[in-house]
């Protein structure tokens, strides 16, 4: 009870702020408002300072003047339109993760706390803060090996206002999910789960480090992309040392083509990196805006700032390849299929029908010029028009739609005439073709064999206590058929015939496969 009336009133706060930047509705909204929820408002704003800002810029100032856990809010819900609506989610991207910069002596005391060593020990020089937001800032540093580095300082206390501000959010959730059909479906309980989830792994620099080791593993033999490397000697929960890139920043388009770079390859590059990793690997970087990217002077593409990383299962990659190809072949009962195939539409639809809705957004955006197809507007239609067919929400999938969005936007800064089917065909139509040709089932045979025979010891394990269960009972009075014992048959007999129905029908059909392909 205390705590639901805590969150009561940090969320009534929250409110009061967002209604003095005039930012909680649009003035034609309340104009439409009965007239006890306009004096409502009028009592939320009522002794608030009156900010300078405004406009279209009024529910980024309202979420920045709250705070860091707001700021990262906000960010979030710019990626869900179905959520704030369309308006409010482009107001959103305008939200800018910056904040003042802490001192360099509290920075100081923080990395010889996680490191166990003063900074003059670890670091030959040690530079002012070159870039500060709500999580952490930047430092530029020198190895004693005479390595430039990149240290990550994360921002005192900012852990536990994140904990205290994430329990309001739920509590508005549940709210919204208690007393709306419409909620239930949106899964705002999901969305704060995932938000948590996010800044679990901001929070914690560890793993960030992890983000860049895994990022520039699956990545060593891709063509002009890499990460900067990790400096694990020097990089702890709080503190995050790597490389320094002396690199060219990505909207910098000017000084990239007075330096002779290819801005067409590198627009490519940047599209073709990203579908890459989100459906070859599963795994994306989720905040590759400008200010995250560099070109090196090899002409490379370097993505720095892991904090937000997206994950797609096998069922989501190979759902977005076959979606994306769809659209390219104009195949859109296939595009319709996937989604029933996948379960995200329930099956008392008809596909027809469905395939119907989504070429109703697929054409116009298809016979337009190259330079105006959008893959993520598409994306976007796509995800809106579902909500006519009982889709609920995905919200990974959301989180790689607002990737694209921002992804396709630097691409189209570097080249505005990209076409973006012609670009993501051969990422796309490369992968398809390997994970449903010859080569793709072979894998999946030779996978399931594997499987076949790491579960034989199981199998030979249960029969194995079932027969030991036998011979004791025999040996102390023969068998007892009480109710105790025949469960306990049961449960054995049950698990043995269930495995062996399994691993047998999986190795003939894995079998099959294997015969039937090299056959054809």
């Amino acid at each position: 009870m205390f705590s639901e009336i805590r969150h009561s009133i940090a969320l009534l706060r929250a409110g009061r702020t967002l209604a003095a930047y005039d930012a909680l509705m649009t003035p034609e909204q309340i104009a439409q408002l009965p007239w006890a929820a306009r004096l409502g408002l009028s009592i939320a704003k009522f002794g608030t300072h009156k900010p300078e800002k405004g406009g279209e810029m009024a529910v980024a100032a309202a979420l920045s003047s709250l705070g860091p856990s707001y700021i990262k809010l906000g960010q979030f819900l710019a990626t869900r339109p179905d959520l704030v609506g369309p308006r409010r989610a482009f107001e959103l991207k305008a939200l800018q993760d910056r904040l003042p910069p802490f001192p360099t002596e509290t920075a100081k005391n923080i990395i010889r706390e996680n490191l166990g060593s003063p900074v003059d020990v670890l670091f030959t020089e040690f530079g002012p803060p070159v870039a500060a937001a709500s999580i952490a800032q930047v430092h530029k540093a020198r190895s004693p090996d005479g390595r430039e580095l990149a240290v990550k300082v994360l921002r005192p206390g900012v852990g536990k206002r994140f904990a205290a501000d994430l329990g309001s959010f739920y509590f508005a959730a549940r709210l919204m999910e208690h007393f709306s059909a419409e909620g239930r479906r949106l899964r705002p309980v999901a969305a704060v789960h995932m938000l948590e989830q996010s800044m679990k792994q901001e929070l914690d620099l560890r793993m960030e480090a992890a983000a860049l080791s895994e990022m520039a593993q699956n990545t060593a033999g891709d063509p002009g992309f890499r990460v900067p490397k990790v400096d694990w000697e020097r990089t702890s929960r709080d503190v995050l040392t790597t490389e320094w890139i002396d690199g060219t920043p990505i909207a910098d388009v000017e000084a990239l083509r007075v330096q002779g770079f290819d801005l067409v390859k590198l627009g490519d590059t940047v599209i073709q990196s990203f579908l890459r990793h989100a459906i070859r690997d599963g795994f994306f970087h989720a905040d590759m805006h400008q200010g995250n990217l560099f070109v090196d002077r090899s002409g490379n593409l370097v993505a720095v700032d892991f904090g937000i990383v997206g994950r797609l299962g096998p069922k989501e990659s190979m759902f977005l390849a076959e979606i994306l190809y769809g659209f390219i072949t104009r195949n859109y009962l296939r595009v319709s299929e996937v989604h029933f195939e996948a379960g995200y539409v329930p099956r008392h639809h008809d596909p027809a029908v469905f395939a119907q809705a989504i070429r109703s957004i697929g054409e116009p955006i298809m016979d337009r010029p190259a330079n105006q197809i959008s893959m993520a507007r598409l994306l976007t239609q796509l995800f809106e028009i579902t909500a006519q067919f009982d889709m609920q929400t995905q919200p990974q999938l959301l989180l790689l739609q607002k990737t694209m969005v921002v992804v396709e936007g630097v691409a189209r800064t570097l080249n505005p005439d990209l076409n973006m089917w012609v670009t993501a065909e051969p990422v796309v139509g490369g992968w398809i073709k390997r994970q449903l040709g010859p080569a793709g089932k072979l894998e999946e045979a030779a996978g399931s064999l594997h499987q076949l025979f790491t579960g034989l010891p199981v199998m030979l394990e249960d029969a194995k206590r079932a027969t030991t269960m036998l011979a004791d009972m025999a040996a102390t009075g023969g068998l007892r058929l009480d109710r105790e014992t025949t469960e306990r048959l049961a449960q054995a007999q049950s698990r043995h015939a269930r495995w062996t129905r399994f691993w047998l029908a999986l190795g003939a059909i894995s079998l099959a496969a294997i015969a039937i392909k090299l056959i054809t």
